[in-house]
């Protein structure tokens, strides 16, 4: 079994559904119960044993960096790396190449807040798992992915189903471990018929070269930060 001491954040993104509330900030550095949701990140995989976290920074980068600094003040070490180019969340991972070397890392989108707790079973990568997922049950698949499992383990995913595609009561919930094997999938994706390179396919052909993922079902309270509705919803 391999402890995970390493994550990465992206939080490059300006989250332009959330309109006016991201003209000075990135949609991660938006306060919830007072508190920032990468803040919320951070601080939930400190306490679960991650030292060293790199943040994938971008829009209004300074934000995130004058916030966070070198990251002692939230007890770990915290360094920043910019995507330049917007082309989907299967390239951007691969910014991660250097700071992950051999070692596995945690990945997590920077809108997604769950308790620190949900973080644990996350933290470790067992021998003979090449990856895990995380997911949640009863939520609207459309709006992000579907998750096929069977015996624990994912079996295929379709990102954004349409009505015509095959569902999942799985929900992909933007929490990842992946060892660097990820970053040999990353390197062969193909553009998505959406036109962005998706992680999801990465880890598909993960699935279809028969790598272990490991699917998690997370526990207690999780949202998607992703507009203004859900963000009002949570500051009630």
């Amino acid at each position: 079994m391999s402890q995970i001491h390493k994550a990465c954040i992206l939080a490059a993104g300006r989250g332009t559904r959330m309109k006016d509330l991201t003209d000075d900030v990135p949609k991660p550095m938006i306060p919830v119960k007072g508190t920032p949701i990468l803040e919320s990140i951070v601080t939930g995989l400190v306490k679960n044993g991650v030292s060293e976290i790199l943040i994938v920074v971008g829009y209004q980068k300074h934000v995130i960096t004058d916030h966070f600094g070198d990251g002692s003040d939230f007890g770990c070490a915290i360094s920043y790396i910019e995507q330049v180019v917007q082309d989907g969340t299967g390239k951007v991972v691969e910014l991660a190449i250097d700071f992950a070397g051999e070692d596995p890392f945690v990945l997590s989108y920077g809108d997604i807040l769950v308790p620190s707790e949900a973080y644990a079973p996350l933290v470790e990568l067992n021998e003979g798992v090449d990856s895990k997922l995380s997911v949640k049950i009863d939520e609207d698949v459309r709006k992000g992915g579907a998750v096929f499992i069977e015996d624990g383990f994912v079996t295929g995913l379709i990102e954004k189903p349409g009505p015509d595609q095959p569902t999942s009561p799985y929900y992909n919930a933007g929490i990842y471990a992946f060892s660097p094997v990820i970053f040999d999938y990353t390197a062969k994706l193909e553009l998505s018929p959406r036109g962005e390179y998706e992680l999801t396919d990465a880890i598909a052909n993960q699935v279809e070269d028969g790598l272990k993922v490991k699917a998690v079902e997370l526990a207690g309270d999780w949202a998607d930060v992703r507009d203004p509705d859900v963000l009002a919803e949570l500051n009630d």
